[in-house]
């Protein structure tokens, strides 16, 4: 891992991992994680550019920001499922102790769905169409459980009933789109969680529901989680997602993490003004009627290279002269690990702790 943390310039004796500081205790450890997608004729895109942090078994973990900050991408480089072509990935994804950069194709495939399983957050693009939605969770079980075909459909329907779609044993005959996107949902919960993994991602699993739906999905992950010990990464736009769910979170912006923190200090002061920026986009309802929220100015394409200064300084209420011209480091103080020369002040922190 280089030396200064997520910058890549060296400096000695600054090698903080966010997240959790017992390496030997992390189930998955991400040090210095990077992908550039490269297209001839083109500058690569660095979509992650070098990430760390750590989650303990058990623990639930949060990556937040907006679509395109590098989330998703760093989820898939985790599972191996990023294109071989046209893909550069560096830096080391250890999963209990094994290095999986570099493992072949049939090595992952042990590993998924056993070991490391995904909720993908389009499900309706996630499913096959023309297979009914029991032998798609029947083909996980014999796969990697090994089970007679009886008792995968037994277990199948079993599975349907854990995750709260009624009449489970007539719905595994049917197709993904007789169901509603809330059961859609449900189902690719079913098929992660068949055999228990030990790590489960789950990439926006509540993008498209409504707020009913998707407080029933966040609280059967929660149920479902909490009950086998399965550490969880949640990825996530919205950081209201997050509130009740998760013990850390780790900001992303255009690729890297810019603040990190237990999830009750980060609500109560946050202090990158991304992090304040993202908070003051959730809708409130102790607020009064009428009252504008106040979005972040520009899109995530509004940015500069973290080699030339802090990429959401273009966005930035609070930036200056410095911001545009060096490269701010990640630095740890206690639990929190801050990107940033000009953060919140204590006034916005109290607007961040009003929000929590």
């Amino acid at each position: 891992m280089s030396g200064d943390y997520l910058s890549g310039r060296p400096d000695e004796g600054n090698t903080t991992v966010v997240g959790d500081t017992d390496h030997d205790g992390a189930l998955l450890e991400v040090n210095d994680l990077s992908v550039h997608f490269t297209r001839h004729g083109n500058k690569p895109v660095h979509a992650v550019d070098e990430v760390t942090f750590s989650v303990g078994a058990g623990e639930n973990v949060a990556l937040v920001g907006e679509s395109g900050s590098g989330k998703s991408v760093t989820s898939l480089a985790i599972m191996g499922l990023l294109p071989k072509r046209g893909v550069e990935v560096a830096g080391s994804v250890a999963f209990a102790g094994r290095e999986l950069i570099g493992l072949d194709e049939s090595q992952m495939r042990n590993l998924r769905g056993a070991e490391m399983a995904m909720i993908f957050q389009d499900p309706m693009s996630s499913l096959n169409p023309v297979v009914p939605v029991g032998k798609q969770i029947t083909e996980v079980l014999r796969r990697h459980r090994r089970i007679s075909k009886p008792d995968s459909v037994t277990e199948s329907v079993d599975l349907l009933q854990r995750v709260g779609i009624p009449d489970p044993a007539r719905r595994v005959t049917e197709y993904p789109h007789q169901l509603s996107g809330g059961m859609r949902q449900r189902v690719l919960i079913a098929i992660a969680l068949a055999c228990q993994p030990r790590l489960l991602i789950a990439d926006e699993p509540t993008t498209a529901l409504d707020v009913t739906i998707q407080a029933q999905i966040l609280e059967l992950l929660r149920e479902l989680v909490s009950g086998t010990g399965t550490a969880l990464i949640m990825i996530t736009h919205d950081l209201g997602v997050v509130a009740s769910l998760c013990d850390r979170v780790h900001v992303m912006y255009s690729g890297r993490i810019v603040e990190s923190n237990l999830r009750h200090q980060l609500f109560a002061r946050p202090r990158h003004p991304y992090t304040g920026g993202l908070m003051e986009s959730i809708p409130r309802l102790d607020q009064a009627r009428g009252l504008p929220l106040t979005p972040i100015p520009g899109s995530p394409t509004d940015t500069l290279a973290w080699s030339q200064g802090c990429a959401f300084a273009p966005r930035c209420p609070n930036a200056a002269g410095d911001c545009k011209t060096q490269t701010p480091r990640l630095e740890m103080s206690d639990d929190r690990a801050l990107r940033c020369f000009h953060p919140l002040d204590t006034e916005a922190a109290r607007i961040g702790a009003a929000r929590g």
